[in-house]
């Protein structure tokens, strides 16, 4: 593994986004960490790999604003589950378990 000159790497990061943006970067410096453009914290090492897909994404400047532009995925929203529909509309634990289970089986714990 090769020791990563840090003057170097921030040079050629900020040359490869000004010829992808138009603009010079946002770069803030944290202990160990950088931070472009006000995002996600990320190490030297993958401040070189981004600066270089930019300098890679001259071809393609469509292709690299949108992997800059929202760099997670957002998770989708859950559906209501069946828990959600047998939640006893607001009637206490106790109430809920005993029409649940009727006089089959012991309640648990705590709803006796």
């Amino acid at each position: 593994m090769s020791k990563l000159d840090k003057d170097q790497v921030v040079a050629e990061f900020t040359a490869a986004y000004q010829a992808a943006f138009g603009k010079a970067p946002q770069l803030e410096q944290k202990p160990g960490w950088f931070s472009v453009d006000g995002g996600k914290n990320i190490r030297l090492a993958e401040l070189a790999e981004l600066g270089a897909s930019y300098g890679a994404a001259d071809a393609k400047p469509a292709a690299a604003k949108k992997a800059a532009a929202k760099p997670a995925a957002t998770k989708p929203a859950k559906a209501k589950t069946a828990k959600a529909k047998n939640s006893g509309d607001g009637q206490s634990a106790a109430v809920v378990w005993a029409e649940r289970l009727g006089n089959k089986q012991r309640q648990p714990r705590g709803c006796r």
